[in-house]
C-alpha cells in the first residue's frame, strides 16, 4: 500500500485528507510542520509528501528544498491557496511533482496522487533493470557518435535520462541532433506498442493545435490519445503563442504522467520566462531536466568520424562507398568550415559528395564552394583587425539568427548581410 505523508498545520485538514485518501488504497501519515515532516521522512521515507506553502517554522518551498537535497527522487506535491499560485509555480522550479489549489476537488487530488505514485513505480523499476532492451548503452552511442568532451557529456546525460521518466527539453541549434535524442528516450521510457507522437509547434496553426492536442475540452485531443503510455515530443516550443502555452499548461496537468514527454527549442526559454514572453509554469513543468546539445562547431574533432559514418550509408554506384576516403585538404575545409546547419548539413554534403564522385580520394575541390571560400570562423579580435568583408562574406552563409547576431557584433545594418 502506498504512504502519504500529509503535512499541514490544520488538524481539521488532516482529518478531512485521511477521510478522503486512505478509502482508495493509500496508508497516511500527518505532520504539522516541516521541520517534523523532514525529520520523520528521513526516517520513514514514504512514497510521497503532500505539503501545505503555508507552514511555519518551515514552509512548504523550505520543506520541498530540503527534501530534495536528502532525497532526489521524493515526489512532493504543494498545496496551496489560490492566492499562493504564484509560489506554487515556483514550487515546480525546485522540483515539486505538481501543486493543487485549494479547495481542490476530491478526484483531482486523488487522481495527483495516482500519478505520483505511477511515476516513483516508474523510477523504481528503471533504478533496478536499468536501460531498456531498445535503448542500450551500445545503441546509444551509436547514434550519438562522437568522442570530443562535449559528445561525451551528452551520451551520459541521456543514459541518465533513460532510467527515468520526467519531461525533458532539448535545446540547441537546428540539426543538432535532438530527433535523435528524443527517439533514444522514447525507446527506453516506452512500451513496444507505444507511439512516439511528434508535433512541430513551428508548423501546426493555433486550430490544429488545439484540436490535436488541447482538445474540444482541453482535456487532451487525439495526439494526447496517441501518446499514451509512449512520448508526445513537442518542436519548437517557443514557437507556441502565450494563450496557447497557457491552455497547454492545462492540460500537461491533467496528463503529463499518461505519456514521456520531450520538448525542443532554438532560444533561451529561461531568458524569455523572465522577459515574459514564455509562460513561467509552462517553462517550470517541460524544463525540470534541460539537455544543452552542442554545435557541430563546438566538437569539431569528431567531424572525421561522423563524415566515416556518413559515408559509409551513402550509396556510390561505381564502389562501395565504406572505401571512400578524403585527402588531408579535404578533410581540413570539412573541420575548419563553421557548420551553420551542424549535423543535417555536414550529412547532406556527405552524402552528395560520396554518391556522385567517381573517385575513391575526395579531394577539397569536390567541396561544395561555400565550404572552401572560408576556411575557419574569424574571431573577434580577427574582424578588429581589419577582417569586416571576410566576417560578413562568411555570414552569408549562415542563418537568419547568426546574421543577426553578426550584425549586432559588427554594428552594422542587418540589410548589408542579405
Amino acid at each position: 500500500m502506498p504512504s502519504v505523508l500529509i503535512v499541514d498545520d490544520l488538524l481539521s485538514i488532516h482529518e478531512m485528507l485521511e477521510a478522503v485518501i486512505q478509502p482508495t488504497g493509500f496508508a497516511t501519515s500527518f505532520a504539522t510542520d516541516g521541520e517534523k515532516a523532514l525529520a520523520r521522512y528521513k526516517k520513514e521515507k514514504f512514497d510521497l509528501v503532500l505539503a501545505d506553502i503555508d507552514m511555519k517554522p518551515m514552509d512548504g518551498i523550505t520543506l520541498l528544498k530540503q527534501l530534495k537535497l536528502w532525497d532526489p527522487k521524493s515526489i512532493v506535491i504543494i498545496m496551496t491557496a489560490y492566492a499562493s499560485t504564484e509560489s506554487a509555480v515556483q514550487a515546480l522550479k525546485f522540483g515539486a511533482f505538481d501543486y493543487l489549489q485549494k479547495p481542490f476537488r476530491v478526484d483531482e487530488l486523488i487522481a495527483t496522487l495516482k500519478r505520483g505514485i505511477e511515476f516513483k513505480q516508474f523510477q523504481s523499476e528503471r533504478a533496478h533493470t536499468g536501460l531498456a532492451p531498445s535503448a542500450k548503452a551500445e545503441d546509444i552511442e551509436g547514434r550519438l557518435i562522437g568522442q570530443s568532451a562535449a559528445i561525451k557529456k551528452l551520451v551520459q546525460q541521456v543514459k541518465k535520462l533513460a532510467t527515468v521518466r520526467s519531461p525533458v527539453l532539448l535545446q540547441g541549434e537546428n540539426g543538432t541532433g535532438k530527433i535523435a535524442v528524443a527517439e533514444i528516450l522514447h525507446a527506453a521510457s516506452g512500451g513496444a506498442d507505444s507511439q512516439l507522437v511528434r508535433v512541430d509547434c513551428s508548423l501546426s496553426s493555433e486550430a490544429s493545435f488545439r484540436e490535436g492536442l488541447l482538445g474540444a475540452n482541453g482535456t487532451g485531443g487525439a495526439w494526447v490519445q496517441q501518446a499514451k503510455n509512449g512520448t508526445l515530443f513537442l518542436q519548437h516550443l517557443q514557437c507556441l503563442s502565450l494563450p496557447v502555452q497557457k491552455e497547454l499548461v492545462s492540460v500537461l496537468r491533467n496528463t503529463a504522467q499518461g505519456f514521456r514527454l520531450i520538448c525542443t527549442t532554438t532560444e533561451d526559454l529561461e531568458k524569455l520566462t523572465d522577459d515574459g514572453q514564455f509562460h513561467d509554469e509552462l517553462f517550470y513543468r517541460v524544463a525540470s531536466l534541460p539537455v544543452k546539445m552542442p554545435a557541430l562547431r563546438e566538437r569539431a574533432e569528431d567531424i572525421p568520424l561522423l563524415i566515416k559514418n556518413y559515408a559509409g550509408k551513402a550509396a556510390n554506384p561505381h564502389f562501395d562507398s565504406n572505401f571512400v576516403e578524403f585527402s588531408d585538404d579535404a578533410m581540413g575545409v570539412l573541420t575548419a568550415y563553421h557548420w551553420p546547419g551542424n549535423l543535417t548539413e555536414l550529412f547532406q554534403v556527405i552524402t552528395k559528395v560520396v554518391t556522385t564522385t567517381e573517385t575513391r580520394v575526395v579531394t577539397s575541390e569536390q567541396l561544395p564552394l561555400r565550404l572552401r571560400e572560408l576556411k575557419h570562423w574569424p574571431t573577434l579580435a580577427e574582424y578588429l583587425a581589419g577582417q569586416e568583408k571576410q566576417y560578413i562574406d562568411h555570414v552569408l552563409h549562415t542563418s537568419r539568427d547568426d546574421k543577426n547576431a553578426a550584425a549586432k557584433v559588427l554594428g552594422i545594418d542587418v540589410a548589408r548581410l542579405a
